[in-house]
C-alpha cells in the first residue's frame, strides 16, 4: 500500500517538509509506504519545494525589502540555466521592517535585483514565484530595478501565478490583507490605472496580470513574461503524476480548511490530478461548516508535529 504525503505548510508553524515528514512516520508507523512530497502555492516555501526536482543550488546576493531596507537574499540555479525567484522572500507580508509597513510606498524592486542577479549569473530562463507579497505597485519598482541594472538580455520570464485578479483590480481583491484602509486602496487603484496607461502593452485583458499587486502584469508587459498555473507548474515538477499512478491514495494538509479549500490553488489542483484516488486532509484548523468537506475522503485536525504522525497513523489503518 502506497500514499502520496502533498501538504502546504502550516503557515507560521510547521514547513511543508515538516509536516510531511510527521504524517509519513505515522503511515511507516502503520505499515504504509509513503511518498513524501511537500508542496507550495507560489509564495512562502516554494523555492525550498523545488530546490530537489530541479537540481537547484542558492546564491544568496543584496535586495531590499518593501520599504528599501538592506536585506540577503536567495534565488536558486540550476547548472542549465533555469533561475526560481520567490517574492516572499524579499517583498513577503512577512519580511521584517523595523518602520512603518506604509502599504502605499511598499515596492517590489528587491525582486527586480533578485532577478536582474539571476540573469547576470547566466539564467536563461527566471521562475518568478509570487504568492505572498506585500506589494502592490503594478511592477514598477522591480521594472526600474532590472532597468538599471541593465536588463535581463535573453533570458525568458515565467511567472507562478493562481489568481485570476485583472490588473487594476490588484489593490481592491488584496490590498486590505497588506494593510491597505479604504482611502489606501482608492490611491493604490488610481496608480495601477495611471501604470498601467504608461507601461509598453496593456496588461489588464491578461487573466492573472494583478497578482502579487500587479507583478504579474508589470513583468508581462516590459519584458514578455508568460503567466502560468503555479500549481500546475509545480506539480509536474515534483512529477505527481507519476506518484499518483503508482499510488492507492494521497493526503494533503495545510493549515485552514474553508469552504474554498477545494476550489483554488495547489488543493485544488492535486485534487484534480489525483485520477479518482481518495484524497484526506490533514489541517491546522476548520473554519465553521467546512469540517465534512465533500472533496476529500475525510478531514483531521491536527496542529502539533506529534499530532500530525498520529494522524498518518490513523490514516494508515484505513489500508490494512
Amino acid at each position: 500500500m502506497t500514499v502520496v504525503v502533498a501538504p502546504d505548510s502550516f503557515k507560521g508553524t510547521h514547513s511543508a517538509s515538516d509536516v510531511a515528514a510527521a504524517i509519513a512516520r505515522g503511515l511507516e508507523a502503520g505499515g504504509v509506504t509513503a511518498v513524501r512530497m511537500p508542496v507550495a502555492d507560489g509564495g512562502e516555501g516554494t523555492l525550498d519545494v523545488l530546490r530537489e526536482p530541479l537540481r537547484l543550488g542558492l546564491i544568496e546576493g543584496d535586495a531590499v525589502n518593501p520599504w528599501h531596507a538592506p536585506l540577503r537574499a536567495t534565488f536558486g540555479l540550476s547548472a542549465d540555466g533555469l533561475a526560481v525567484v520567490e517574492v516572499a522572500r524579499t517583498c513577503g507580508l512577512t519580511i521584517p521592517h523595523l518602520g512603518i509597513r506604509d502599504p502605499r510606498a511598499a515596492d517590489t524592486a528587491g525582486v527586480g535585483l533578485q532577478i536582474a542577479d539571476a540573469a547576470r549569473h547566466g539564467a536563461r530562463e527566471i521562475v518568478v514565484a509570487v504568492g505572498g507579497s506585500a506589494t502592490t505597485d503594478g511592477g514598477i519598482g522591480a521594472i526600474a530595478a532590472i532597468e538599471a541594472a541593465g536588463g535581463i538580455g535573453d533570458a525568458q520570464l515565467t511567472v507562478l501565478s493562481d489568481v485570476r485578479t485583472r490588473y487594476t483590480d490588484a489593490a481592491v481583491v488584496f490590498g486590505p490583507q497588506k494593510g491597505a484602509d479604504p482611502g489606501d486602496v482608492e490611491f493604490l487603484t488610481r496608480r495601477l490605472r495611471d501604470t498601467r496607461s504608461r507601461l509598453p502593452r496593456d496588461p489588464e485583458p491578461v487573466i492573472g496580470s494583478g497578482a502579487a499587486g500587479g507583478l504579474a502584469g508589470g513583468l508581462w508587459a516590459r519584458f514578455g513574461a508568460r503567466i502560468v498555473s503555479g500549481a500546475g507548474y509545480l506539480l509536474d515538477a515534483l512529477s505527481f503524476a507519476d506518484a499518483v499512478a503508482a499510488a492507492q491514495a494521497v493526503v494533503v494538509g495545510e493549515g485552514r480548511l474553508d469552504a474554498q479549500t477545494g476550489q483554488g490553488k495547489i488543493v485544488s489542483e492535486i485534487l484534480g490530478r489525483s485520477a479518482g484516488r481518495p484524497v484526506h486532509a490533514v489541517v491546522g484548523s476548520v473554519a465553521d461548516g467546512a469540517e465534512h468537506h465533500p472533496a476529500f475522503a475525510d478531514v483531521r485536525i491536527a496542529s502539533s508535529l506529534a499530532d500530525l504522525e498520529a494522524a498518518g497513523r490513523s490514516i494508515a489503518a484505513l489500508y490494512r
